[in-house]
């Protein structure tokens, strides 16, 4: 369907297939365009140029002085200030009214000067006001001198449009080189600051400058060089393993290998396998290979979620650390090993000691340094710089332009909880490359999960429809431990039948490592229960 604006440019030689076209280009370069003064040019070249005038001229309020400060496409390139209150520009800048002017020099609003000082003489003009999200003005869109008759009201609309988008655009520019200022005064601060360590970093790449990753990086220095054991503990998804490469890659064991093992992800009866290796003839088509512990010889294996093993391997983990040396199922003879362990745990490692669950000597030889990784929720302000870093990588992982972050996104991301932390992040800034349209993510593209700001392991506000809750059951007469004993027990059967007797997801839901579970199991006779499960 054709607008008004579209036939009356149509009728001075515009095609509205071409109006539209136009349009549509100029909103989706000005959503990819981050650098303020390019954008500028954009907006006006292009303004000037659909509406069919000789020249643009964009007034952006400049907060420290009040003034109106002019930046002209096709025409002089010297700034122009404008004093507030003052011409065409400050009329409308003041009244938040679009004005179409036939004859400039009749109206005494206009101000001559900008004439006398660019050279150029206005016949007639259309301004309309640029206004951000909050709807504060932040300067005014200027075209002038049509070059077929004068400006029409349909030229008036075709103006707003373009100016609602522009504001959104300059808004997005402005933050984008406020962001990278401070990113590079925070770079200028950490290069000072391993100046003044006296070791440059060389690891990967943790990002921040929080007081908690600054810490991190710091320990993570000191640490490194000295061949002990550390303990790197934190939430899921908080980078435990960037902790782990980084102690490598700084450590004097940069040049061996660097080995990962997710423990939690290894069914019990492999476990032994991939840590210590096996030997041939063990079963019937078994090959020799060697374990996890001789392939890091000489540099630093990293045992992932080292809470979740069981006590039988515990035992033999700890032999390893302090002997130095592994034996291989099937095989008396021990093979010396030069392995610095680094390991990691979301868990309590203490709560699990009590419970009997995580011995208490292999917790001491692998806590001799501690490092803790801290969630987002405690590195709000390194949020904006993180979401970039990822936006970054994944437009090139996957061959697509990097959108930019609108305003309502950046504050959406920044008040989340993230309860996935970096992790979560990371796979949000990848959906936004995908489903973000016109060169810029909006908060309609953001995730269920951000946008209700709470995540699907969180029960959903109460309503006054939802049904009683269960009342507590009564006492049966007997002792408090005999009550505790017989609530727990119940407790773990039922959430194994609704788990589907899967004791890795029922220890998950019931907050118990693996084998602290099957203790249990075993300790309340509900080892019957379980055949299919460990079938």
């Amino acid at each position: 369907m054709w607008t008004p604006a579209m036939r009356e440019n149509a009728e001075h030689g515009l095609p509205p297939s071409e109006v539209l076209a136009a349009l549509v280009e100029v909103c989706v370069r000005m959503g990819s365009e981050r650098d303020l003064s390019a954008l500028l040019d954009l907006i006006a070249t292009e303004a000037a140029r659909l509406v069919g005038a000789e020249r643009a001229s964009l007034f952006l309020l400049e907060e420290d002085s009040g003034d109106l400060v002019g930046h002209v496409a096709m025409g002089s390139r010297d700034p122009i200030r404008v004093p507030a209150g003052r011409g065409i520009a400050g009329s409308v800048f003041a009244s938040g009214e679009t004005l179409v002017l036939d004859d400039a020099y009749q109206d005494h609003r206009f101000f001559a000067a900008v004439d006398r000082k660019t050279g150029f003489k206005t016949r007639n003009l259309l301004a309309a006001p640029l206004e951000g999200r909050a709807g504060a003005r932040i300067g005014v869109f200027e075209v002038l001198n049509k070059k077929h008759g004068s400006f029409t009201s349909a030229d008036a609309r075709l103006l707003r449009s373009l100016a609602a988008n522009a504001a959104l655009a300059i808004e997005n520019a402005r933050l984008i080189a406020e962001l990278e200022k401070r990113g590079r005064v925070l770079e200028s601060e950490n290069r000072q600051l391993r100046r003044e360590l006296g070791d440059p970093w060389r690891g990967p790449s943790i990002m921040g400058a929080t007081p908690q990753i600054v810490q991190l990086r710091r320990m993570i220095e000191r640490v490194a060089a000295a061949n002990i054991t550390v303990l790197v503990t934190g939430e899921s998804g908080t980078g435990k393993d960037l902790v782990a490469r980084s102690l490598h890659a700084l450590s004097p064991r940069t040049d061996g290998p660097y080995v990962a093992l997710n423990c939690a992800a290894l069914p019990e009866t492999l476990v032994e396998t991939e840590l210590f290796g096996v030997e041939r003839g063990v079963a019937t088509g078994v090959e020799r290979r060697m374990g996890k512990f001789e392939a890091a010889n000489g540099g630093t294996l990293f045992l992932d979620e080292i809470g979740d093993l069981s006590l039988t391997a515990q035992a033999k983990i700890l032999r390893a650390l302090q002997e130095g040396e592994v034996e291989r199922i099937g095989s008396h003879k021990p093979v010396k090993v030069d392995v610095r362990v680094v390991a990691a745990t979301n868990r309590d490692l203490e709560g699990a000691i009590r419970n009997g669950d995580f011995r208490e000597d292999l917790y001491y030889r692998l806590n001799v340094v501690r490092l803790k990784t801290p969630s987002l929720r405690e590195i709000k302000p390194d949020i904006p710089v993180l979401a970039r870093h990822f936006l970054t990588l994944a437009a090139r992982e996957m061959g697509l332009p990097e959108p930019a972050l609108s305003l309502p996104v950046l504050e959406k991301i920044i008040t989340y909880d993230w309860p996935g932390n970096v992790r979560q992040l990371e796979n949000e800034m990848k959906r936004l490359v995908v489903v973000a349209l016109l060169g810029q993510a909006e908060v309609d593209d953001l995730s269920p999960e951000v946008l209700r700001g709470h995540s699907p392991s969180q029960p959903a506000p109460p309503s006054p429809a939802d049904p009683p809750k269960t009342p507590l059951p009564k006492p049966s007469g007997g002792s408090l431990p005999e009550e505790i004993e017989s609530l727990e027990r119940r407790r773990i059967a039922e959430m194994l039948a609704a788990c589907g007797y899967n004791q890795q997801k029922t220890a998950r839901q019931l907050g118990l490592s693996r084998q602290g579970l099957i203790n249990k199991i075993k300790r309340y006779g509900l080892t019957a229960n379980l055949a299919d499960e460990e079938n």
